[in-house]
C-alpha cells in the first residue's frame, strides 16, 4: 500500500492557500505540497460569495499578492475580477495541479516520533474519508465557516411571507427587480449591497442597530495608473503599494492617537455627502471610535448617491420581530419588506474547524500563546494565516508565506524535522491578553475566547502593525531561541519521499 506523503500541506484554496503555494514552489522548489480544498472550486471569499456587487474594500494594490502587480484600472475591484487575478496566479506559477477539491480537512495529528502530520480529510461531495501524511502544515483556510452565515435569533421570522436571505447564501434566482427589500445589517456587505440593489428594486431600506463610519473613494487610484504608464509594471504597482501601506498606517495611527479628530474629520466628510438636512449624528454617528471596527469604504460615493436620491434608506433602530409584510422595529414603526436580506455577519472558525492533537493530547488553542501571530505554544511544524484587521489581509498573509519558506529552508539546513514555539521561563508569568486588542466588531467578540491568547511581549504579541512585522518577522533571525528545533532528520531520510509499506 502507498502511503500518500507530501513535504507540505497546505489547507484552502483561497487567496492566502494560492498565495502560500506560489511562495512555496518559488522558495523551497524542492518541496512536494498538496493544496486541500474543501470547496470545488479555488477563489475561497472570491468564489463563496455571490450576492449583487460583490467587492473588495481594500484596494487591489495592497490586496493583492506582493509577487503579483495588480494591472487593472480599479483598484476597488469587483469580486469576479479578483477571483480571476487568483486563477490567473495559481496558473503561472503551476499551483492549479497541486489542489485536491472536496477535501474537508477534519483532523491532523502530530507525531513526534514519526516526525508527521497525518491528516484525515472528507470527501465534501461523497463523505469518503482520505488520509494524507506530511511533515508541515500551512492553515490557509480563512477565518470564518464558510457553510454558514451567522445569523441571530429573530422573534417571528417563521411569519414573514416573503424571502429571507443572508449573503452567503445567495440564491441565483433571486429577483429583486421591483421589490421593497430590507438588509439588516451596517458593514462592509451591507455597504456593498445596497447601491447594487437600489439599482432596481422598488426601494432598499438598511436597517441598523448602531451606526458604521463609512468612507467614500474612488475606485480607481489615479497615480497608479498614471505611473503603469511610465514606469515598468513591477516598479509602479511597488510604488503604488508603498503608498498605499503608508496611507493606511498613517489612518490607523491618527485613530488610536487623537480618535476625536479623526472622528470629527469622517463625520464632516459624511455631511458633506448627504448634506445639513440628514440626520447623521442619529444615522452615521457610531458611539465608538474610528478603527475600533473596520471603517466601510465604498467607491465613488454610491451608497450616499443612493440615499440621495431617495432609492436607498436608512433606519437605526432594534427590531421587535418579523412580521408577515416586514419588520416591526423597537419603536413601533414597521418596516413593509418583500425581500429581507440579513448581513448579520460571519461566524468566525478557529484554523477551519480542524480537530489538532500532537503526541496523543487535543489541542485547545484557547490554552495556546501565540507566537508571531502565526504559530503556537507547543504544536510544532504548523503556521497559520490570518491577515491585519487594520489594513489589507494579503499584506500578512504574503509575511506568513515567506516566513515559512524560510523556516522549512532552516529546518532543512540544520537538518531537524521538528520546530515548536516553546514559553522560556521568563514567558509563563507574563499576563494574557485577547489575541487582538481594541476591535469591538461582533463577529470577533463572539468568539475571541476561543482564539489564542497573546503576551506582553514580542515574539508573543499580535502587533497588527506591518510595518513593524516586516522588520520583527521579514528581518529576524529564525533561530531566536524560542522556536526550538529538534528530531534529527536520519541520514537515509530524503528531502521528498514516498513511503511504502507492505
Amino acid at each position: 500500500m502507498t502511503v500518500d506523503y507530501v513535504d507540505v500541506v497546505i489547507v484552502g484554496a483561497g487567496l492566502s492557500g494560492i498565495g502560500a503555494a506560489c511562495h512555496l514552489s518559488e522558495k523551497c522548489p524542492g518541496k512536494s505540497y498538496a493544496i486541500l480544498e474543501s470547496r470545488d472550486a479555488m477563489g475561497g471569499t472570491w468564489d463563496l460569495f455571490r450576492y449583487p456587487g460583490i467587492r473588495s474594500d481594500s484596494d487591489m494594490h495592497t490586496l493583492g499578492y506582493n509577487f503579483k502587480p495588480w494591472i487593472a484600472e480599479k483598484a476597488i475591484a469587483d469580486g469576479p475580477s479578483i477571483l480571476q487575478y487568483i486563477k490567473d496566479a495559481a496558473a503561472e506559477h503551476g499551483v492549479d495541479d497541486h489542489i485536491r477539491y472536496r477535501h474537508k480537512v477534519r483532523k491532523a495529528s502530530w507525531s513526534s516520533r514519526e516526525a508527521t502530520w497525518t491528516i484525515e480529510t472528507e470527501n465534501s461531495a461523497s463523505g469518503e474519508i482520505a488520509t494524507i501524511h506530511c511533515g508541515f502544515i500551512q492553515m490557509c483556510s480563512g477565518y470564518y465557516s464558510y457553510e454558514n452565515g451567522y445569523l441571530p435569533e429573530f422573534r417571528g421570522r417563521e411569519q414573514f411571507r416573503g424571502d429571507i436571505v443572508h449573503p452567503q447564501d445567495w440564491p441565483d434566482d433571486l429577483d429583486y427587480a421591483g421589490k421593497r427589500v430590507v438588509v439588516i445589517g451596517s458593514g462592509a456587505t451591507a455597504m456593498t449591497l445596497i447601491p447594487e440593489m437600489a439599482k432596481t428594486s422598488a426601494h432598499v431600506t438598511m436597517v441598523q442597530r448602531s451606526p458604521t463610519y463609512v468612507v467614500s473613494l474612488p475606485d480607481k487610484d489615479w497615480i497608479a495608473n498614471f505611473l503603469r504608464k511610465i514606469l515598468p509594471e513591477k516598479a509602479a504597482y511597488a510604488i503604488t503599494r508603498w503608498k498605499n501601506i503608508t496611507l493606511q498606517q498613517f489612518i490607523y495611527r491618527r485613530s488610536r492617537r487623537a480618535p476625536e479628530k479623526l472622528k470629527k474629520q469622517l463625520l464632516k466628510m459624511t455631511r458633506k455627502e448627504l448634506g445639513p438636512d440628514y440626520d447623521i449624528d442619529r444615522h452615521f454617528t457610531p458611539t465608538y471610535n474610528p478603527w475600533d471596527q473596520r471603517l466601510c469604504v465604498v467607491p465613488n460615493s454610491d451608497l450616499f448617491d443612493a440615499i440621495r436620491s431617495a432609492k436607498a434608506s436608512v433606519v437605526t433602530e432594534e427590531i421587535e420581530r418579523f412580521t408577515a409584510d416586514g419588520l416591526l422595529l423597537k419603536s413601533g414603526e414597521q418596516i413593509p419588506a418583500d425581500i429581507i436580506v440579513t448581513a448579520t455577519g460571519l461566524d468566525l472558525l478557529i484554523l477551519g474547524g480542524t480537530r489538532i492533537v500532537v503526541d496523543d493530547k487535543p489541542i485547545d488553542f484557547a490554552e495556546t500563546f501565540s507566537y508571531k501571530a502565526m504559530m503556537f505554544s507547543d504544536v510544532p511544524n504548523l503556521v497559520s494565516t490570518f491577515g491585519y484587521i487594520n489594513a489589507s489581509w494579503t499584506l500578512k498573509a504574503d509575511l506568513t508565506a515567506e516566513y515559512t519558506c524560510r523556516l522549512i529552508n532552516h529546518m532543512d539546513e540544520t537538518g531537524t524535522r521538528q520546530c515548536t514555539p516553546r514559553l522560556r521561563g521568563s514567558d509563563r508569568d507574563m499576563p494574557a491578553r485577547t489575541w487582538i486588542k481594541d476591535f469591538s466588531s461582533g463577529y470577533m467578540q463572539r468568539k475571541m475566547h476561543l482564539l489564542p491568547k497573546q503576551g506582553n511581549h514580542w515574539p508573543w504579541t499580535n502587533t497588527q502593525d506591518y510595518a513593524l512585522d516586516k522588520k520583527l518577522i521579514r528581518d529576524a533571525d529564525i533561530a531566536d531561541g524560542i522556536l526550538e528545533f529538534t528530531n534529527p532528520a536520519p541520514d537515509s531520510l530524503s528531502k521528498s519521499r514516498t513511503n511504502n509499506a507492505a
